[in-house]
Parts: structure tokens; C-alpha cells; sequence
């Protein structure tokens, strides 16, 4: 079960954060885009303690970034698998977006991580901010980004 420890829960990251802010969890869903779907893969790809690897992955399923489904192979019992759910392949762009910022701020001697390509083409792609207009911004101008806190929404009383 997800418990928050954040105080503001009107922030949108604040709300992310409550799920995906723990160590593993991320991880757990870079694995997931990598295609694996088993308990053992997870854990052998991590080296992740198997009751954190079960609870990332029940907190994952509880907020709907992954699902189960069961499978079972040729004479053996029924197992669980972990599906990407649309919202855990929305998360592509995040793990992009944190991939680019480290090998920018946090660069290794050996990097042989992964990188992020267009399915089709095999061609890299980058991450990046886009205008109402389409227009693409380019890094240098990411400090003209800044985030602006939204109106409060109007309370409706109840009739």
C-alpha cells in the first residue's frame, strides 16, 4: 500500500515522488522497458533483496505503472508476471530524461548503460521541451523554462 509521506499532495511531483521516489523503483521500471517481466529476472538483473524487489513491484502494481498476469511453463505451477501498464511506458520519458541528466552531471569512466532509440530506425533520441507552437527548445535555452504554481481550483459546495 502507498503511504504518503509527503505533506503536499497538490503537487504533482510531490504525488509521483510518493510512488516512484523509493531506490529501486525506477530501476524495477527500466528493467520492465528492457522486457523483463519476472520476479527472477528483476532480481538477477538488480541484485535487489527479494522483499524489496516485492514490495517495489506490489507498490508498482498497486498504482497502476505495471500489472500481473499469470503464465504458466510446460509442468510447472502458475506464476505472476509484470506487464507495462500505458502509464509505466509513460515513463520511458522520465528514465530518458534522468539518463541524459546523469551522463551530463554524473558522468562514468565506462559507460555502458543503455540509450534510448526510435524502434523503427535504431536512431538515438533526446528528450526535451516543446512549445505551445511545436517549436523545440534547445538546451541552452532550458533556463528560459522556469515551473509557475497553477490557480487554485474553484471549491464547489455541495447542494
Amino acid at each position: 500500500m502507498v503511504v504518503s509521506a509527503w505533506k503536499d499532495l497538490n503537487c504533482s511531483i510531490a504525488r509521483s515522488l510518493d510512488v516512484l521516489g523509493e531506490r529501486w523503483t525506477l530501476l524495477v521500471v527500466r528493467e520492465a522497458c528492457f522486457g523483463r517481466t519476472r520476479f527472477s529476472e528483476f532480481r538477477d538483473a538488480l541484485g535487489v533483496a527479494p522483499d524489496v524487489l516485492s514490495d517495489r513491484l506490489a507498490t508498482l502494481v498497486e498504482v497502476g505503472v505495471l500489472e500481473r498476469r499469470p503464465y504458466r511453463e510446460d509442468g510447472g505451477r502458475r506464476r505472476e508476471e509484470y506487464v507495462l501498464t500505458p502509464a509505466g511506458d509513460d515513463l520511458r520519458l522520465v528514465l530518458a530524461a534522468l539518463q541524459a541528466w546523469g551522463d551530463q552531471h554524473r558522468p562514468a569512466r565506462e559507460d555502458r548503460g543503455a540509450r534510448f532509440v526510435e524502434a523503427a530506425t535504431g536512431e538515438p533520441v533526446t528528450t526535451s521541451f516543446v512549445a505551445a507552437d511545436g517549436r523545440r527548445l534547445e538546451p541552452g535555452e532550458v533556463l528560459a523554462v522556469r515551473p509557475v504554481r497553477r490557480p487554485p481550483s474553484p471549491v464547489v459546495a455541495p447542494v
